[in-house]
């Protein structure tokens, strides 16, 4: 299987949607004050955030501003609106340029925060994303930022950032412009002991399930399957995820025509099976919460 070129150095989560807040923010390493146009979140509805734990092996410590064990919060959002790009896929949502990420110490009276990190990108490129999205893909206990990129002549990507703002690894870009891939999550799918990723390519046209594994700093390509979807054009979210009923996760979408609801396992190959006519996105919604 082709492998996705490397890079410099679970499910959706909670959607931020209050207003901005003014914080007292450090740096690592205590620095005095971040810089005057911090911006602690990305924009409202817009952005996401989930928690980990302040420990990296048996002594280490994710990030070094805060203690070992401490319960960090970690907020990542898109930010600076732009019609750059133009393509319209995901109707009311306009792509962004900016990827923020700030961490903070729950519980710690001061308010600490990390000032922002993230990505700000070229000409020519954008998040075309509803929010970034997360899950620990090299299972060290922190987690990793998953977005989709969207370049003017080679159209979408779906790239992975630490938590620092650096990117770990991408998939190809599909290689035409206003072509679109939509995630779907992250998960060891197959029980190997690597992470999984999972979206459809082109929800529109191919309507194609690619599955990726992470390993070793890479995305690798370890599968597809026609006839799936979960997106339709003007959509200002996508519908499906994957959940775990108790015998081992699987991935929910849509068949190519939305008549049916899918869960499709993968333990090397993929098994696609109709669960039930499909509704709506709360129906598939209900059913990734293992009712």
């Amino acid at each position: 299987m082709p492998q996705a070129p490397r890079l410099p150095q679970r499910l959706w989560e909670t959607v931020l949607r209050g207003a901005l807040l003014v914080l007292i923010c450090v740096a690592p390493g205590f620095a005095a004050a971040c810089p005057p146009d911090f911006r602690p979140f990305g924009d409202a509805g817009r952005s996401t955030k989930t928690f980990f734990r302040n420990v990296n092996g048996v002594a280490g410590r994710h990030v070094k501003w805060a203690p070992f064990g401490a319960k960090i919060t970690l907020h990542a959002g898109y930010s600076a609106e732009t019609n750059e790009y133009g393509h319209g896929i995901l109707g009311p949502l306009t792509d962004r340029k900016t990827l923020n990420i700030t961490m903070a110490q729950e519980g710690d009276n001061n308010n600490k925060f990390s000032c922002p990190r993230g990505d700000h990108l070229p000409l020519g490129a954008v998040f075309e994303d509803v929010m970034p999205r997360f899950a620990d893909v090299d299972q060290d206990g922190m987690p990793e930022i998953i977005t989709v990129v969207s370049d003017a002549n080679l159209g979408a990507q779906l790239r992975i950032y630490d938590i620092h703002g650096n990117q770990l690894a991408a998939t190809p870009h599909i290689g035409t412009r206003f072509r679109w891939l939509a995630p779907i999550g992250a998960a060891d799918l197959d029980g190997d002991g690597h992470v999984e990723i999972a979206y459809i390519d082109r929800p529109h046209l191919a309507r194609l399930l690619r599955i990726w594994r992470y390993r070793d700093g890479r995305l690798e390509h370890v599968a597809d399957m026609p006839g799936l979807t979960n997106h339709r054009i003007g959509e200002d979210f996508i519908t499906g995820g994957i959940r775990d009923c108790g015998d081992g996760p699987e991935v929910l979408v849509a068949d190519a025509r939305w008549r049916e609801v899918m869960a499709v396992r993968f333990d090397g190959r993929i098994q696609a099976t109709p669960i039930g006519l499909f509704r709506n996105t709360e129906q598939v919604a209900n059913l990734l919460a293992c009712p």
